[in-house]
């Protein structure tokens, strides 16, 4: 008898986690907009809040709609389970605040989304969270920065706005040897591109509002556990591996195995802090899951043959895209990402700042904006924009310097591009 066929990544995408509609036969999953839900009876109530059933109780638990969004993006990465919340920045909160205490520490790439950057570095300091930077181009770096504090690494697969592609597997050997969990931010490489379970993550994160869902119409993040981390090792993570104090002491590792830390955020994270995902969004979000191999491939192609235009002009510097041949990321696009280098690259102007502004001021196809992930060409100046919080020297680390212009390239015909790339820069 032959082996079951494994899915494809496409297929996946269109049917992983759906079925029709048990009452209606509906073929799109539907939009549960709703609050509650109804119980059987008293011990099927008292089952449900007991974590001893699986199940609806209330929309900002769980929702059947969001529900088929974490099954398809987790088996899509090849995940034990995940967790669909209302933005990528939610889905970062819900994970440290798994794993942290107050006085703890965690490892972060410097070459992360500059909203990340402040979130890790301003924000969390209100809750006794304390970041370390490494440089994913000094891999010691990251062996350097462990502490006995250390609980947990962060990457991003591919790092925005620069397109650096990050060594997984050397930054996962160090994770592995402080007894750590790695965290990759999968974001701008979606799992078309890039799987980094495949190359030792133990989580993966994404702000869905980007790549996944792809037409700049909905904010969401997912969380997915890989179900390959040990929480109960050296009692580093209580949350996981001791008695839990709102569930009648359940230890939540012993409970509920490789996918313990996914049910940790949703009934420790979410329950108490709040950040769902509405329905509605999640609808939009697995609406746009199903193209997302047929619109990645097409972004890639046309990034690498703007990229290239790109490389030859008189008024542009240099080009960081790690599809092109020479570029420092190559060898490790074609490692993680043999499909493509993504849609999102940065270059600088030899005008500098002052050529930044007048670009994004002259394009007319490319809208303005700060998002990634459309499928419309979007173009940023980080330096005055997202990344403008920054002092900068971090602006510089985190590849935002002041001639910096970031793209992100749509799916339109790659010759309308590049025309309008090129009115705008005969305009500086």
């Amino acid at each position: 008898m032959s082996e079951p066929r494994e899915p494809g990544i496409s297929t996946l995408a269109i049917h992983a986690g759906a079925q029709p509609d048990p009452s209606t036969g509906a073929r799109a999953t539907p939009i549960y907009q709703t609050t509650s839900f109804v119980f059987d009876d008293v011990d099927h109530a008292a089952s449900l809040f007991g974590l001893q059933a699986f199940g609806n109780i209330y929309t900002r638990i769980g929702n059947p709609t969001c529900a088929v969004l974490e099954e398809r993006i987790a088996a899509m990465e090849g995940g034990t389970a995940a967790l669909a919340v209302a933005s990528g920045h939610a889905a970062e909160h819900l994970i440290f605040h798994t794993l942290l205490s107050p006085g703890d520490e965690f490892i972060a790439a410097r070459q992360l989304y500059g909203g990340s950057v402040n979130q890790f570095g301003e924000a969390y300091k209100k809750f006794g969270w304390n970041v370390v930077w490494a440089d994913i181009n000094d891999i010691s770096s990251f062996e350097k920065a462990v502490s006995d504090k250390t609980k947990a690494i962060f990457i991003e697969s591919i790092a925005n706005p620069g397109g650096a592609v990050t060594d997984i597997e050397a930054i996962s050997k160090i994770a592995k040897k402080a007894g750590v969990p790695l965290i990759v931010d999968n974001t701008m490489a979606s799992p078309y591109l890039c799987q980094p379970f495949k190359h030792g993550a133990d989580i993966i994160v994404h702000s869905a509002t980007k790549f996944l869902g792809g037409h700049g119409n909905s904010i969401g993040g997912l969380i997915v556990d890989g179900g390959t981390f040990d929480w109960s090792a050296k009692g580093k993570y209580p949350s996981l591996s001791e008695p839990c104090a709102s569930y009648q002491g359940m230890v939540l590792y012993e409970t509920f195995g490789n996918f313990a830390f996914a049910i940790a955020c949703r009934v420790l994270g979410l329950r108490d802090l709040g950040p769902a995902l509405s329905p509605f969004n999640a609808f939009l979000l697995l609406t746009g899951v199903e193209t997302l191999p047929l619109r990645m491939q097409r972004h890639c192609d046309n990034a690498l043959a703007v990229a290239s235009h790109l490389a030859g002009h008189p008024k542009v510097e240099w080009v960081s895209y790690a599809g092109l041949d020479g570029d420092k990321y190559n060898a490790a696009a074609k490692k993680y990402c043999p499909k493509g280098a993504g849609a999102v690259f940065t270059f600088g102007l030899k005008g500098g700042y002052e050529a930044g502004v007048a670009l994004v001021s002259n394009v007319e196809m490319f809208s303005h904006l700060a998002n990634i992930g459309d499928t419309r060409s979007l173009i940023i100046h980080p330096a005055s924009t997202t990344h403008r919080q920054l002092t900068d020297e971090q602006k510089i680390k985190a590849g935002a310097g002041p001639e910096v212009v970031r793209l992100s390239i749509g799916i339109e015909d790659v010759a309308d591009i590049i025309a309008d790339l090129d009115q705008a820069l005969e305009k500086i």
